[in-house]
């Protein structure tokens, strides 16, 4: 027989609820300094307490869109919780095995380090340069070598910030400096910073745009682009020629998306004053274009297959686009 539950069990399988309903997301975001708070994910956590020390990984390529670090991963972790913005501290970057793997070939020399620095801002970091000669060297040369690599490591860390180094490390301004430190002792394949990792925090830097101002520059964009994708869907709704009205629609979707910078609105005066400048020309085309009987804007309005016909008795091609035939009927 089934054993029968006692009115506290029952009770507590009323009270049982769904866990996940009580879970939020929260949108992770880069550092204040260099990265300004950028927006690089989302994580899901009940309280602020269950989502803090969590680590948020990616790759460069998705972080900065440049695909040549496809190879790139970027770490960060969640040190502090504001509202549904979950802040981060950069804790260091590795490139993937299997692409160190493909640099190494036989014949070739590899010459690895670890390096720990201090920056000027206290924070402790551990770097391991990964150097790939064209030909097998000598002992000797790869500690020469090394011991360059790490002169030129310390030297760099001592005069720069930690957000400073981070630039250097993922940009590959460090590298460069290595490369040309050490080609004078052997010829170098490729020389990378192939991994790095915080040991020990220093002095945060309050450098860069605050919270509400990101918040509030993101708001403003985004209204802004939906204020254009409405416009050009109005504007593509208002021609009627099939399949003409789709394709303006697509290109105007995508010259809104691409354009990166944002055009203040003139002022009621600057509108004004033009208009009224441009009254006069218009008039005097508008009467120069009655005698003909058709102007563009007339023809414009009609469908493509309208001007098709219109094309073949007037006996010019009916190739090409509305705007095409428009400009082979008025010549």
């Amino acid at each position: 027989m089934a054993k029968k539950l006692s009115a506290k069990a029952r009770a507590a399988a009323r009270k049982q609820r769904d866990k996940w309903k009580n879970k939020r997301w929260f949108t992770i975001r880069a550092p204040r300094h260099p990265w300004n708070f950028k927006r690089i994910g989302e994580t899901i956590g009940e309280t602020d307490e269950h989502i803090m020390g969590r680590v948020y990984e990616m790759t460069q390529q998705e972080f900065s869109g440049d695909f040549t670090k496809m190879h790139v991963l970027l770490r960060f972790r969640v040190t502090d919780v504001v509202g549904q913005d979950a802040l981060t501290t950069f804790v260091g970057h590795a490139h993937q095995s299997d692409h160190t793997r493909r640099q190494i070939r036989r014949y070739r020399g590899k010459i690895d380090d670890v390096v720990d620095v201090v920056t000027t801002d206290g924070f402790l970091v551990r770097m391991k340069p990964l150097m790939i000669t064209e030909r097998r060297c000598q002992t000797s040369v790869k500690q020469a070598m090394r011991a360059k690599s790490a002169e030129i490591i310390r030297a760099f860390a001592s005069k720069s910030t930690y957000s400073k180094l981070q630039e250097a490390m993922l940009g590959g301004d460090l590298e460069t400096e290595i490369r040309n430190a050490v080609k004078s002792i052997y010829p170098c394949r490729n020389v990378v910073i192939r991994k790095s990792q915080l040991l020990q925090t220093g002095v945060v830097n309050e450098k860069g745009p605050t919270l509400d101002e990101i918040h509030a520059e993101e708001a403003r964009q985004e209204a802004e682009l939906k204020a254009k994708k409405a416009a050009a869907l109005e504007a593509a709704e208002e021609d009627n020629s099939g399949e003409g009205d789709l394709l303006a629609a697509a290109e105007a979707m995508e010259s809104i998306s691409e354009k990166e910078e944002v055009v203040e609105a003139p002022s009621e005066e600057d509108v004004e004053a033009p208009a009224e400048e441009e009254a006069a020309p218009a008039e005097e085309e508008s009467t120069e274009e009655e005698p003909s009987g058709e102007t563009e804007a007339s023809l414009m309005k009609l469908k493509k297959d309208e001007l098709v016909e219109r094309a073949k008795a007037a006996g010019v091609a009916t190739s090409g686009t509305k705007a095409d035939i428009v400009a082979r009927l008025l010549e």
